[in-house]
């Protein structure tokens, strides 16, 4: 026997169905989903006027609707962040470095150090202090006793050298005759 509140539904929300269905596919992408929406819809609608029958049946009929698509699109944008359960399959285990890959690492880790060690005195003190140690600029500058301005010369000076000499394979001398042609000029500003 149908009570007061499922009369109630049937005459006040039941009838506004079609509405309600084209409201939902204009306003939801995923056609597939509709009636699963139009059910959570009711179901929202009806737990609601269990405790108390709203003044404007469609008008609260169709906020529903809004607010359920609204955590729907909500919900969609937060990713998860579930456990991926076993790691195996995904290949991300570190111990599993080839041969071939941990010679090509020590390999380049030694042409970055010679290229490191044949950088100009200063220069390669800025560039670790920055670039290694990740002081920053001004910290640098203080611990040297040289401008900020300086700094940014020697980072920029040790970051051309060093990639010139990694990717082409020249290292920088190391009695004062870099890979790039340094002019006295360019040395007096930045010491």
């Amino acid at each position: 026997m149908p009570t007061a509140l499922d009369r109630w539904f049937i005459d006040a929300i039941l009838v506004h169905e079609e509405a309600l269905l084209r409201y939902l596919q204009r306003n939801w992408p995923h056609r597939d989903e509709l009636h699963d929406l139009r059910q959570e819809v009711y179901a929202r609608v009806y737990q609601a006027a269990g405790k108390g029958l709203p003044q404007q049946p469609k008008a609260f009929l169709f906020a529903s609707a809004r607010h359920l698509l609204a955590d729907r699109a909500r919900r969609a944008r937060v990713v998860s962040i579930e456990p991926m359960g076993d790691f195996e399959p995904s290949h991300v285990l570190v111990d599993e470095v080839s041969p071939e890959r941990w010679c090509g690492g020590r390999q380049a880790l030694k042409r970055l150090a010679e290229a490191l060690d044949r950088l100009p005195d200063r220069c390669r003190e800025v560039v670790w202090l920055r670039r290694v140690d990740e002081l920053s600029q001004k910290d640098v500058a203080l611990r040297l006793g040289i401008s900020e301005k300086t700094v940014e010369k020697h980072i920029a000076k040790g970051m051309h050298l060093l990639a010139a000499s990694l990717f082409s394979g020249d290292l920088p001398s190391r009695d004062g005759a870099p890979a790039i042609p340094e002019h006295d000029d360019e040395r007096r500003r930045a010491d």
